[in-house]
């Protein structure tokens, strides 16, 4: 846990919702009531019980927070608080340095990184590299890093490695690969091989392995209106999960027979947690997704969570009936473009986007019944389609506790970072 205290965030508290709101409204609109839209809040009960669940499913085996999807360090440190959740994934180097500079003392970096400056500084300070572990699934991530030492190759601190197994799951003899293209280190003895490389350079040493199956963790599989597509998702993860079970613990052991004392295995998501924890070669699960839920997390069989993160924008025109138009809100997520990645009108219930637009840059039409119990100046809230993006465009998080705004908190950009 982070040593500095919650006041470096300057956390406000609120005054009590104005009773103008209206019994009729949403908790999260009369706790807001006295603030003007644009704005975001993170519902605290959901955001506990959503951490709750994700220890439920880890079934004893630790979490590392996955940063990406917080991108708020009063939230990382609430739920590091809590039992059942240790150490952050990060996603960038200079994020991890940050997190490590700002008391957080287990901070592994989830991808490889090409930024000579934070390898400069990450081996220039024996603290920082202490608390920072980054991923490498090629030896020209081990020259980088040495070409960027101050004094040269194997010089200054020990740097902490972290090997990838590349998790896509293939078909056909290797001509179908369902998965993300990650590391290319596929086989047991690729991922042996390059931590023999690693062991025989000096100043670095392997600490873990990585493996993650976002195939799995990240693709629901329960998509409302579409059965089939649902049962053949379920079958191909239930083949995927099998597969990497047993290559995973080959993986493990090719490994521990050249780094006999790894510190930890970590895999899985949001969306795995229980089946990945229930592997012996895992010692610790990811998540993150699953503390806010945004809307890609809906569609999953084995858990529900609660919507913990809103964004809110304020209806600025009433062009006609069954009709308002809120200020922006064109957030599309990242991934493959289409519709699953806009955010979801979810409160009031019943609105939908107009078809011919769409979420946009300064204006968004929203059509339907409960357009006509809004007025000028009301807010609509949205979710995200993914969890942390939703913080790269505001600078705060309303935090909110029932019908209330206990408190104000930065998100990373609040606090001057874009780290991607």
């Amino acid at each position: 846990m982070p040593q500095h205290s919650t006041d470096a965030y300057a956390v406000t508290a609120a005054p009590r919702a104005l009773d103008s709101a209206g019994a009729g409204r949403s908790p999260v609109d009369r706790a807001t009531a006295h603030l003007d839209a644009p704005l975001a809040v993170v519902d605290l009960a959901a955001f506990d019980a959503n951490a709750d669940d994700l220890v439920r499913r880890s079934m004893g085996k630790p979490i590392r927070v996955a940063s990406k999807s917080v991108r708020c360090r009063a939230l990382l440190e609430r739920v590091l608080a809590r039992d059942g959740f240790a150490g952050i994934m990060s996603f960038t180097l200079a994020e991890s340095l940050w997190l490590a500079r700002s008391g957080f003392g287990d901070v592994l970096l989830a991808y490889p990184s090409a930024d000579r400056a934070g390898f400069a500084a990450l081996a220039a300070d024996p603290g920082l590299a202490a608390a920072v572990t980054v991923m490498v699934d090629d030896p020209a991530h081990l020259d980088l890093i040495d070409a960027a030492r101050p004094a040269g190759p194997g010089s200054g601190a020990e740097i902490r490695v972290c090997l990838e197994l590349d998790t896509s799951f293939r078909l056909a003899g290797g001509r179908v690969r369902i998965g993300a293209r990650r590391s290319p280190l596929r086989d047991p003895q690729a991922l042996a091989a390059l931590a023999r490389t690693v062991v025989r350079r000096p100043g670095f040493r392997v600490v873990g392995l990585m493996a993650y199956e976002g195939h799995v963790a990240g693709v629901g599989d329960e998509v409302a209106g579409k059965p089939v597509r649902s049962r053949t998702i379920r079958l191909m993860q239930a083949a995927a999960r099998k597969e990497l079970a047993q290559r995973r613990w080959a993986a493990v052991r090719a490994v521990r027979a050249v780094v006999p004392r790894l510190e930890f295995v970590n895999g899985g998501g949001t969306g795995s947690v229980q089946h990945t924890a229930a592997e012996a070669a895992v010692t610790e699960i990811a998540a993150g997704s699953g503390l806010y839920v945004p809307r890609l997390f809906d569609n999953f069989r084995s858990f529900r969570g609660r919507p913990a993160a809103l964004f809110a924008q304020p209806v600025v025109r009433r062009p006609g009936p069954g009709v308002v138009t809120a200020l922006g809100g064109g957030y599309p997520a990242s991934g493959v473009a289409g519709a699953d990645r806009l955010p979801e009108p979810y409160l009031p219930a019943g609105l939908r986007y107009d078809p011919q637009e769409g979420p946009g840059e300064v204006q968004t039409p929203l059509l339907g019944a409960a357009a006509d119990g809004l007025a000028v100046g009301d807010k609509v809230w949205f979710r995200h389609a993914k969890a942390g993006e939703l913080c790269e465009r505001f600078a705060e998080l309303h935090l909110v506790e029932g019908d209330r705004v206990v408190g104000t908190v930065p998100t990373y950009r609040g606090e001057g970072h874009t780290f991607l």
